[in-house]
């Protein structure tokens, strides 16, 4: 794939993060390149018990009742080009980094969700950061990229608007109910979800505390996504051991750097 410079989000889109924690739908792939993307994953599922311990993790949950529980993997970068390309596509990082304004915007880590046509399996409503406590400070950042046209009938994702201001909340596990999360929402908070429908080649960006969260896929389509998470450069180790499998481990209070955490965009 041959990147096009990437334009800059407009200042309505801006704005729209920074009040509801999210923004999309924002043009990214072609059709062209989604298909390639799309191969690429499914070539990643179809091998996925043999390049498992490439990977940084794969949802143990799902190994176990694959009929029930949403395919979801980390590190897809590590093991095919395709996907290590979109780690480095300028017209996913500098968005990334002009919302998280940052002169410099380090990979943390990728994430695969498959969706099968009819499959039962959500994501329950969560926030990224509370499985990131490892590192410090919250400087992260999310972008959702979509292989095939997503809506509420086969799963898009689903956002809390406004919910990045409510504090970190317990984290809940990958096959909990869909609602876990709601028993530990602060006094008063505004539960009002909003579906983003997002057409394939397109992507929602997000906020590392926003709650959010897809429901089972009831159409007869495929629901792939494939979800890149950024971080600041300068963010620090804040718990001992590896920060993700197969990865020396840096020391407490080192600031994450090294191949495994490269630099992906820099303000020229």
């Amino acid at each position: 794939m041959t990147p096009r410079p990437p334009a800059p989000l407009a200042p309505p889109q801006v704005e729209a993060f920074a009040r509801n924690g999210f923004v999309g739908p924002i043009d990214v792939l072609s059709a062209d390149e989604v298909a390639a993307v799309r191969a690429a994953v499914d070539e990643v599922v179809a091998d996925l018990d043999r390049l498992a311990p490439q990977l940084y993790e794969v949802e143990q949950a799902y190994s176990e009742r694959p009929g029930e529980v949403v395919c979801h993997f980390l590190g897809g970068w590590r093991v095919h080009a395709r996907l290590r390309e979109l780690v480095f596509d300028a017209r996913i990082a500098a968005r990334c980094a002009q919302l998280l304004g940052v002169d410099a915007l380090r990979f943390w880590h990728d994430q695969v969700f498959c969706k099968p046509p009819q499959h039962p399996g959500v994501v329950p409503w969560h926030q990224d950061y509370s499985y990131w406590t490892r590192t410090a400070p919250a400087r992260h950042i999310t972008m959702n990229l979509l292989l095939d046209d997503a809506d509420e009938a086969n799963g898009c994702l689903q956002f809390v608007p406004g919910s990045h201001r409510w504090g970190l909340l317990p984290k809940v596990p990958f096959d909990a109910p869909i609602e876990a999360v709601r028993a530990h929402l602060p006094a008063g908070a505004a539960w009002q979800p909003v579906a983003v429908p997002v057409r394939a080649g397109q992507a929602t960006i997000h906020h590392s505390h926003v709650l959010h969260g897809s429901d089972a896929n009831r159409s007869d389509r495929w629901r792939r996504a494939v979800v890149l998470n950024f971080m600041a450069d300068g963010v620090a180790v804040a718990l001992p051991g590896p920060l993700l499998r197969g990865v020396p481990e840096l020391p407490l209070g080192a600031v994450v750097d090294g191949p495994h955490f490269p630099v992906v965009w820099r303000r020229g």
